[in-house]
């Protein structure tokens, strides 16, 4: 099994670790999921800029540079395909939300970016298994 790096406080705004968190098995597994996405985009060579960047739009798992590029990132994280594969969770209405938290991510920043672009992950974790991952990039 993978084991996530610790969480570096000065990438997650307070909101995001307030969400962070929050007790229980499903909030805990899909923080463990978003720790394994930043490890896996950081592998990629990408800097994580913000995870669980928040604001009162809502709430953007990852945010990560490579080069001039921005990409948010939005990782969901399963146990089984019970509910289907992860990915399959991210609706039409949630890349809408993504779209209008990335505006509001860039409208807050002070810096010039060449691109933007949303991405996601998906983070499969059976038991007894090591953690699949899933990457689509630009969703729309």
């Amino acid at each position: 099994m993978m084991t996530p790096k610790p969480l570096s406080a000065e990438l997650t705004t307070p909101r995001g670790a307030a969400l962070r968190g929050r007790r229980g098995a499903r909030p805990a597994f899909g923080a463990w999921g978003e720790d394994v996405a930043a490890q896996y985009v950081e592998s990629l060579g990408w800097t994580v800029l913000a995870r669980n960047w928040a604001c009162e739009v809502g709430e953007i798992d990852l945010i990560a540079q490579d080069g001039r590029t921005i990409i948010f990132v939005e990782v969901k994280t399963r146990s089984g395909t019970g509910f289907g594969n992860p990915l399959e969770s991210i609706t039409t209405t949630k890349i809408r939300k993504l779209h209008e938290l990335a505006l509001a991510w860039l409208v807050d920043q002070h810096e010039v970016v060449g691109s933007v672009r949303i991405d996601a992950i998906g983070v499969m974790m059976r038991p007894g298994e090591q953690p699949t991952i899933t990457h689509v990039r630009g969703i729309r």
